[in-house]
């Protein structure tokens, strides 16, 4: 065997996780391989995740004119003609932005991109399979597997790119269908299924739980249901698939409870797993766990001696911006940097469904589960201001706050802007804001940001109301 190139650090994928844990040790003048076994950086979040399905999502509410109807009164339709090519246009504009921006922050830190496919020869010895038979060994005193995850496929589906689809090859769709059938509820699910709803796609969502996203405030949840409803989505939950066939027009699917669905395409976005095919964990000491998923410590460390992992790789939350965080986080333990030691203990939440989602902190359902005697503050956007000026009269904020000290527990928020009105209910989390934090502040105005006031004054209101029932 060859004599093995020595490095700092090897990364094992070149996603949100691999590029900023590579960058994180480089930055430290650490000698660092990023090996990435596609032909372009990224990873799911740059080329068929994170960034493809929000941006596919504005594509939508601009092709679709939803955001007009809410403006002026107007029942826009689908733009005649729409291909698929026009749908996409922008996707491909903003992800070759984002690889553009990767390549440049590997070359300014120096690190060694190595495109191939890597498996361990040891725990701290890799093999590359490079395109055209060569192939490097490398070696590390440290290894961050960030390989992300992979789409679970039902094993008797076959999966041809025509008619049946998952979430990471919906995108090489050549056409934009009449139907759709969209196996999961969960976020993946929900997203795509209410970008095609809002193109006049008639789809058809089923899942074997009871509602959409259930780590969400069920009021949340139910809201995103019913919009999705009313715009034509049909729901068949707490029920799973028992056959599935292709036909003439597309496909058909029988459901365990004796229904029957036909679509022009199907979606399966029930669930995804660690995408460490070829990696021989084995050699390493490693496996999976039952979900699929390599297990770690509050280090992000693996169970093999200075090998870690960060990312999609070993499961929830499965969000770039956490999986950017694991990593740094496991490389500053990893070779002892004073620099950044944890992840945040609160993890705000976006969904990019339309409407879009966002929470952080504490559900009603997690403070009935604990005990927490609590009440609620909400605020509609249809009440505000900006609301009208934007169109969307539909949205809801709702702020939870502990009785005792009234200490705002959790922030849940439905519609325009969601994801970032959150960070406002996230900062005050933080520093352990009560309700009269939202009412002293001063809010531009007209802004939509000024719902927390309203929201808390609503708040106030109803802890009034409680206590004079109380007596």
């Amino acid at each position: 065997m060859a004599q093995a190139e020595k490095f700092d650090l090897i990364v094992m994928g070149c996603g949100p996780a691999g590029e900023k844990g590579a960058a994180q040790v480089a930055y430290f003048g650490k000698k660092v391989a990023v090996i990435e076994r596609a032909t372009q950086v990224g990873g799911s979040g740059i080329n068929t995740g994170t960034v493809p399905s929000k941006t596919l999502r504005e594509s939508a509410l601009y092709f679709s004119g939803l955001k007009q109807r809410g403006l002026y009164g107007i029942d826009y339709s689908l733009r005649d003609n729409l291909k698929m090519a026009d749908f996409m246009h922008h996707l491909g504009q903003v992800v070759e932005m984002e690889r553009r921006k990767i390549l440049k922050n590997l070359d300014a830190h120096k690190i060694e991109l190595i495109q191939g496919q890597a498996g361990f020869e040891d725990a701290h010895t890799v093999s590359v399979a490079m395109p055209g038979g060569r192939k490097r060994l490398l070696t590390a005193e440290v290894i961050l597997i960030a390989t992300g995850s992979k789409p679970n496929r039902p094993a008797d589906v076959v999966f041809d790119d025509k008619s049946v689809f998952d979430s990471d090859t919906i995108l090489r769709m050549d056409r934009i269908p009449k139907s759709m059938i969209v196996v999961g509820g969960g976020v993946i699910g929900s997203e795509y299924g209410s970008i095609f709803q809002a193109l006049g796609v008639q789809v058809i969502l089923t899942d074997g739980r009871d509602r959409l996203l259930t780590f969400l405030d069920a009021e949340m949840s139910e809201i995103l249901r019913q919009r999705l409803a009313e715009w034509g989505m049909d729901f068949y939950f707490n029920d799973r698939m028992e056959e599935f066939e292709r036909t003439t027009e597309g496909v058909r699917m029988r459901m365990k409870s004796g229904q029957v669905l036909e679509a022009e395409t199907i979606l399966f976005a029930a669930g995804r797993a660690a995408a460490v095919d070829s990696l021989h964990l084995e050699r390493a000491g490693l496996c999976v766990n039952k979900r699929g998923y390599i297990e770690v410590d509050e280090h992000y460390k693996t169970s093999a001696d200075k090998v870690y992992a960060a990312g999609d790789v070993i499961g929830s939350p499965a969000l770039a911006s956490t999986s950017m965080e694991q990593a740094r986080v496991a490389m500053c333990h990893a070779f002892g940097f004073a620099y950044k030691q944890r992840v945040a203990s609160m993890l705000p939440m976006g969904i990019y469904t339309i409407p879009e989602i966002s929470s952080v902190g504490d559900s009603e359902e997690d403070c009935k589960k604990k005990e927490i005697d609590y009440f609620v503050g909400v605020a509609h956007y249809g009440n505000n201001a900006r609301g009208q000026i934007c169109g969307d009269t539909n949205g809801k904020l709702k702020l939870i706050f502990s009785r005792s000290e009234r200490k705002l527990l959790g922030v849940h928020i439905i519609g325009e802007q969601a994801t970032e009105l959150i960070h406002l209910g996230l900062m005050s989390l933080y520093d352990g804001d009560n309700i009269d934090a939202f009412i002293e502040i001063c809010f531009n105005y007209p802004t939509l940001s000024e719902m927390y006031k309203y929201a808390a004054y609503d708040g106030l209101g109803n802890l009034a109301q409680h206590k004079l029932r109380e007596g």
